[in-house]
């Protein structure tokens, strides 16, 4: 039976973080930041956005690699970055979709220990296709 748990696959990140009150201004400034730093810097990324509850107290980033080393490049390039939003925030928790391998996995649960009190969940593809446009 095949499989579709393939590292050349698309993965598909998403994080979901609570907004410390009195910072949504300066975290929107930061994510603007962070965005057009991924944006010049991540020529392989499919996708980068970031959207906020209507009330400002929820921020979740969503992203799309067209396969794990694309998400490992975003950590290694983007990574940096990171640690001075964890004042505006605590990480809740990140969901990849995809078969990204272990080493990336602890990376990430690095990434949420950081931030936050997140927790990791990789949630691998059953069946399925996806349609992604080659800029």
């Amino acid at each position: 039976m095949e499989t579709f748990a393939d590292r050349s696959q698309p993965i598909v990140y998403v994080d979901t973080s609570e907004v410390r009150d009195g910072r949504l201004r300066e975290l929107k400034a930061a994510m603007a930041d962070l965005t057009e730093f991924v944006e010049a810097n991540e020529p392989r990324l499919l996708a980068y956005n970031v959207y906020f509850s209507d009330d400002g107290t929820r921020m979740t980033v969503l992203h799309i690699n067209p396969d794990s080393a694309s998400l490992e490049f975003h950590m290694n390039v983007a990574g940096p970055k990171f640690r001075p939003i964890g004042e505006f925030i605590n990480m809740l928790a990140i969901d990849v979709y995809g078969q990204p391998d272990d080493a990336l996995v602890d990376r990430l649960r690095q990434k949420a220990e950081m931030l936050g009190s997140g927790s990791v969940r990789v949630h691998e593809l059953h069946a399925g296709f996806a349609r992604l446009l080659a800029r």
